[in-house]
């Protein structure tokens, strides 16, 4: 049961934004919940999508990824091409393409099979009393913590540098050429690998259908570059958590030449809620609790096997350590990144996705059901 304090907690929290931060922090406050509570009910994560298409080629999951991701594309692109929206400055998930960035890729997607769970899902989950995925968040913030420590030498390594295909061919051309990959992924997927005959997967009783909230997803993401100026992002703020509890411990941001950065010192010298994307994470914390609280299905934890633990141990280590290093996770640079036609974006899940395949091969030595 949902102790009675939690919604006028989320109420005076937001009063308390609102007060001394003002609108913008309380309206993404606001989008966050949102974005646990579309999470929760639609069950919207990108590993299990990524398992099922491998091991029961079904491809409903990825289906809906695909639809929200070009819903977004169609909604960032006139934005993004003014630049600015209500004399505000907007800019899109952008990153360099790199060897270190792909790396990253390819081991994010390896811990996200053996964690279970993404970014996203990591949240939601761990929101709707998952004890797993609080284990997972927590080694998630370590990883990405690590990853910030040797960024910098990962970065020497070999690149082309940031691509912007709106920028670099006309935002006409690039939305067209990126909607028509998405296309053309679907039908390669619908030839090769479909075996689902019933479409798309059933929704269980209570939960939202995945077009939906992948519509949905789409929409608080727009929302999002609307109101924050950037796109919707999440592991910086697992690096940043994780970096203000080593400064508890005693680690001086100053010997780290990424976190001796003008933005990461004024990050961690705030509180936490004042960092857009912390706010947003926390959000969708309590979006996760509100909707497993209505749902009714969040249950008394049972005991997690010890390789199981293991594996969610080894996998946040992984998705933290990997998001650093390619510059986002599932949300920020593949889904955000594509709706911001930066190149990194397929790069990122064209290394993923072969992560995936061995982390699928790795669960059972974790005694991790494959299916």
């Amino acid at each position: 049961m949902l102790p009675l304090f939690f919604i006028p907690g989320l109420a005076g929290f937001g009063w308390y934004l609102h007060a001394s931060l003002g609108f913008k922090h309380l309206a993404l406050f606001a989008i966050g919940i949102a974005l646990g509570v579309t999470l929760f009910k639609g069950a919207f994560g990108f590993t299990g999508a990524y398992r099922k298409a491998i091991t029961e080629r079904d491809i409903s999951g990825v289906t809906a990824q695909l639809l929200m991701i070009a819903i977004a594309i169609v909604l960032f692109a006139p934005v993004l091409a003014e630049g600015q929206i209500f004399g505000n400055r907007v800019s899109g998930a952008l990153a360099p393409v790199s060897v270190s960035m792909a790396l990253g890729a390819f081991i994010f997607g390896i811990g996200m099979q053996l964690g279970g769970s993404c970014a996203s899902g990591t949240l939601f989950l761990a929101g709707g009393g998952n004890v797993r995925m609080i284990l997972v968040l927590l080694f998630f913030c370590a990883g990405a913590f690590a990853g910030s420590l040797n960024l910098q030498w990962w970065g020497q390594l070999p690149g082309i540098g940031t691509i912007s295909l709106g920028k670099q061919y006309g935002w006409f051309t690039s939305t067209f050429a990126q909607l028509s990959g998405l296309l053309l992924i679907y039908l390669l997927l619908r030839k090769f690998v479909w075996q689902n005959r019933k479409g798309i997967r059933q929704t269980a009783k209570g939960m939202w259908p995945l077009l939906l909230c992948g519509s949905l997803l789409a929409l608080l993401n727009w929302v999002t570059l609307l109101v924050a100026g950037h796109a919707w992002s999440i592991t910086w703020g697992f690096s940043l958590w994780g970096a203000k509890f080593m400064t508890l411990l005693g680690w001086d941001p100053a010997q780290s030449g990424f976190w001796s950065g003008r933005f990461q010192t004024n990050a961690l010298l705030q509180p936490i809620w004042a960092d857009n994307t912390s706010l947003m994470n926390i959000g969708i914390l309590a979006g996760a609790l509100l909707a497993g609280w209505m749902s009714k299905k969040i249950k008394r934890p049972a005991p997690i096997p010890f390789m199981s633990l293991l594996g969610a141990i080894i996998g946040g280590l992984m998705m933290g350590y990997g998001a650093r290093l390619a510059y986002g996770c599932n949300i920020g640079a593949f889904f955000s990144g594509i709706a911001s036609s930066s190149l990194h974006g397929w790069v990122w899940i064209a290394c993923a996705i072969p992560g995936n395949f061995v982390g699928v091969k790795l669960r059972p030595l974790f005694r991790l059901s494959v299916p």
